[in-house]
């Protein structure tokens, strides 16, 4: 990069998040705009604060909500995930939602330096291992992805059938509604009665019927390698 890559760390482990910050502070190229503890911060402070990067070590905090917060963070600001468990279900379901680096927790320090600068250079950063999960689980699933005629068989409308894919994509209520025109409460109500007819409880459930779909089309705009 031609200019120093803006951080915003919002790690709940205190150790983890005051070694973070002193091992980039010492880094030419980063810039620590905040390090603060989960729990602290809204998105909207984290998005206006400018930085390019932000470092969890928590999934729960991008991804614990399926509402418009969690969504437009995503898409405002590189996210790495460190410290993370080796589990494949998780890793997953952080690509879905917008990270764009996943860090286990044995990496060592240069590791997390690495993954920080990958992504802030607007490339992605995973275990080498993971690429492999990520063919897997695109392959394994292809012939689950919910077709036409499967939303039919489900009784979705045209206009619900419309909406399962920006579900998929995270769209928030309100950001479905602008992209297609509608009021939001509209939107509400043709997202209730999906959630009735498909036999799940919350929106996260739908994106987990298009996952493969969803996958496919945020690796597209993300710049993911697969």
């Amino acid at each position: 990069m031609d200019r120093k890559a803006k951080v915003f760390i919002l790690c709940c482990n205190r150790l983890l998040r005051e070694s973070i910050a002193r091992i980039l502070s010492k880094k030419t190229d980063f810039e620590i705009v905040a390090s603060e503890a989960l729990g602290t911060a809204s998105c909207e402070q984290i998005i206006n604060s400018g930085a390019d990067v932000l470092v969890l070590d928590s999934m729960e905090a991008l991804f614990g909500n399926a509402q418009a917060s969690p969504t437009e963070l995503s898409r405002s600001v590189m996210c790495v995930l460190v410290a993370m468990d080796d589990n494949h279900n998780h890793f997953l379901t952080a690509v879905r939602r917008g990270a764009r680096g996943y860090v286990l927790q044995d990496a060592s320090a240069t590791d997390v330096v690495s993954a920080i600068r990958t992504v802030a250079e607007g490339q992605v950063a995973c275990p080498l291992r993971y690429t492999q999960v990520l063919f897997e689980f695109i392959a394994a699933q292809t012939e689950k992805l919910p077709n036409s005629q499967k939303r039919v068989t489900w009784g979705l409308t045209r206009r619900e059938q419309q909406l399962i894919p920006l579900i998929g994509r995270g769209f928030s209520n309100k950001e479905i509604a602008n992209h297609l025109s509608l009021s939001e409460q509209t939107i509400k109500n043709h997202v209730h009665r999906i959630l009735r007819k498909v036999g799940v409880s919350d929106r996260l459930s739908v994106c987990d019927l298009c996952e493969p779909e969803s996958l496919v089309v945020r690796t597209k705009n993300s710049g993911y390698s697969v």
